[in-house]
């Protein structure tokens, strides 16, 4: 699955948790640039991150991460392609 993609995915799931559906979220975009982006949604955040791309995320893993890019990239490296681009995680 390629960066664009995730960062796509990743886009839709942060408009649907902070109900933000006009937002431009892109590679770049960090938590301060998110209205309501606190520890708690984050939680929230973190968990439909795991259901859509069917991975799990250690929290160790979380702490380094700067911006939606760097989401992506730890997305992509956890996935490890098993999911195929389009594909729900359902279908796996």
């Amino acid at each position: 699955m390629s960066n664009e993609v995730v960062v796509t995915r990743l886009a839709e799931i942060i408009r649907d948790v902070f109900a933000v559906p006009e937002v431009a979220i892109s590679d770049t975009t960090t938590a301060e640039d998110i209205n309501g982006w606190d520890s708690l949604s984050h939680v929230m955040l973190i968990v439909a991150i795991e259901k859509q791309f069917g991975i799990r995320l250690r929290r160790a893993m979380l702490y380094e991460l700067s911006n939606v890019g760097a989401l992506a990239e730890l997305i992509e490296e956890v996935s490890g392609g098993r999911q195929h681009e389009g594909e729900s995680p359902e279908a796996s």
